[in-house]
């Protein structure tokens, strides 16, 4: 895969019991935390309007969540 588009490093605290999870899911499936993370945010659902008020990957905008998810 190429790894140009990765423009951006995110630091997430997890607590023991997160990462674990985390963990155990990627040797099941033996795929890496970091796709896995990708995939999870993939799937979070946006509020487009929020979302294309967005100009540049340096936003500091937060995005919306529909209520759906949540």
């Amino acid at each position: 895969m190429n790894k140009k588009w990765a423009v951006k490093r995110l630091t997430v605290n997890l607590t023991t019991e997160e990462m674990n999870k985390l963990k155990s899911y990627c040797a099941s499936t033996g795929r890496p935390a970091t796709d896995v993370v990708r995939e999870l945010l993939r799937t979070l659902e946006v509020d487009d309007a929020e979302n294309s008020q967005m100009k540049t990957a340096d936003s500091t905008r937060t995005v919306g969540i529909s209520s759906k998810s949540q």
